[in-house]
This record gives structure tokens, C-alpha cells and sequence, in this order.
């Protein structure tokens, strides 16, 4: 069982504090504050990445709660962040429907992007950094005489590349559990802190939740997806598309550096779906 961590007394935290989650970066507690307002304490593990946790807490200092909670104080690799409330956007999948879910979601893509009137962080990751591992699997493949989905999908990510639609700063990692409802209703949590075109920011919906592959797999629900948040961003439904074409392939280059074929072949099945789909346009 992990301790109770000391906490800054700058933070003004009542006494007790609840380990609500555990992973292998963070352990997330559910705290009081001295005036009875919850809030969260979420202390980053020393781990590989967690440069894209720091990052992340640049984007909410930013963002100042709008489409994102609020990032309340900072200390060391610990941070306060606003209750974002107890219902997660999946639950909202499971009792209400995919399209009520993929409608919310895209209300926080359009709050996440509205204009902000302070410049922004200067050390979020470059979508081009970001894709790095995609980029390493394509040539691996091209100098085995491979044309696979990966050397396809790095062409396609090299397009968007050079040619974005808008730059902004992007949450890096919205799905449907770091998307949740509260006291100031729908917020999304847990920023990766990227910079770069906004069509990336919906491409991960369309490989999750993770446990419906029943969903994920549907050229239907992939269609409406396409087009709900081009509609929300401005940009093309191809372009969503090609954005989730290169997102899939991304994701499933890092689970083939971890070995984890079982993952790497989900998200290029999903992947491999999303480009029929895209073809069929």
C-alpha cells in the first residue's frame, strides 16, 4: 500500500487523502481542500516518459480550465488539478449510445480550441517528434522490401505534416476515459502537451474505448465519426481519416518497440478499416 505523501501546505489541503487509481506513471489521490472542495493530487512515478506528463501540465496551465480541468499548483513532478466529477465519457457510451458519446466528444474538441489569449508553451512536443516511431517502422520496413500499412501511413503523415491545416497546441490523447463530466460539466484530463495540426486530436476516438472492438471495426461509426469532427474542426472528413489512418499506425509502432503484437495488430486491423472506409469516400 503506498503512503500517504506529504503534500505542499501551500495547496491548503484538509487531512486524509484517498488513493483513487495506481498506474505504471502516477498515483492519483482524491483530496479536500481547507474551504471542502474536492480535488486531485496526481504524483508522476519516475518512469521513460515522463517528459509527456510534464508536458501535459504546460497544456492545462494554458488551457486556464477551459475544455480541460484546471491545473490548481505544481511541485516537482506533482500536480493539483481540479475534481473533474466521477462519470467518465464511457459510461455515457455504455447507458446512452456511441452517438451521444462521439457528440460530447466533440463539444470538447471545439472547447479545447477555442482561442486563448496567451501564447503557448513553448516546450510542447512537435507532432513530427511525436510520430518519430511511426517514421523508424516504415523505413524498417522499406529496407526489408515491405510496402506495408506502416511505409503507407508514414507517406500520409508526412503529407499532414507538411501540410497542417491550423497549428495549435493539441491535448495529444482524448478518448473516452480522459473525457469527464462534473461541477462544470464535460472536461478532458490527462494532456500529452503537442503541438500541430488539430485533426490529430480526433484520431484516437476512433480506436477506443479499447475493450469495443465491435465499435472500432464498424465502417459506419467510423464514417459518422469522420464526419462529426470534421465538421467540429473545419477540416475535410478525408482528413480525419488520414489523421486516423496515421494515428493507428503511430500507436501501433509503439506497441511493436514493446512487443506487444496482440496491441500492434488491433490498431492496424482498426487501421486497415479506417483506410476502406477512407477509400470508399
Amino acid at each position: 500500500m503506498s503512503p500517504t505523501p506529504n503534500f505542499p501546505r501551500r495547496w491548503k489541503l484538509a487531512g486524509g487523502a484517498e488513493l483513487i487509481a495506481e498506474t505504471f506513471s502516477s498515483r492519483i489521490w482524491k483530496v479536500v481542500r481547507t474551504d471542502g472542495s474536492p480535488a486531485i493530487v496526481k504524483a508522476l512515478k519516475p518512469f521513460d516518459d515522463v517528459a509527456d506528463e510534464l508536458r501535459g501540465e504546460h497544456f492545462l496551465a494554458w488551457r486556464r480550465g477551459e475544455g480541460t480541468v484546471w491545473l490548481l499548483g505544481r511541485d516537482g513532478h506533482s500536480m493539483l488539478l481540479e475534481f473533474a466529477g466521477e462519470t467518465l465519457l464511457s459510461r455515457v457510451l455504455d447507458e446512452q449510445g456511441d452517438n451521444t458519446a462521439t457528440a460530447i466528444a466533440a463539444e470538447v474538441m471545439a472547447r479545447l480550441f477555442t482561442p486563448s489569449r496567451h501564447p503557448a508553451p513553448p516546450d510542447l512536443q512537435p507532432l513530427r517528434e511525436r510520430f518519430a516511431s511511426l517514421f523508424k517502422k516504415a523505413r524498417i520496413d522499406r529496407d526489408d522490401g515491405r510496402n506495408s500499412l506502416y511505409v503507407e501511413a508514414a507517406a500520409t503523415a508526412e503529407r499532414l505534416l507538411a501540410n497542417p491545416h491550423d497549428v495549435r497546441p493539441l491535448h495529444g490523447d482524448l478518448h473516452h476515459d480522459n473525457i469527464m463530466h462534473g461541477p462544470r460539466g464535460w472536461l478532458a484530463i490527462d494532456p500529452k502537451g503537442v503541438i500541430g495540426d488539430p485533426g490529430f486530436d480526433a484520431a484516437n476516438m476512433f480506436y477506443n474505448p479499447l475493450d469495443r472492438d465491435d465499435l472500432c471495426l464498424d465502417p459506419q461509426r467510423i464514417a459518422h465519426m469522420a464526419e462529426i469532427f470534421a465538421r467540429i474542426l473545419g477540416q475535410t472528413p478525408l482528413d480525419i481519416l488520414d489523421h486516423a489512418i496515421a494515428y493507428g499506425c503511430l500507436s501501433a509502432a509503439w506497441h511493436y518497440e514493446d512487443r506487444n503484437a496482440v496491441d500492434e495488430n488491433r490498431e492496424l486491423s482498426i487501421a486497415e478499416v479506417i483506410r476502406a472506409v477512407r477509400l470508399s469516400f
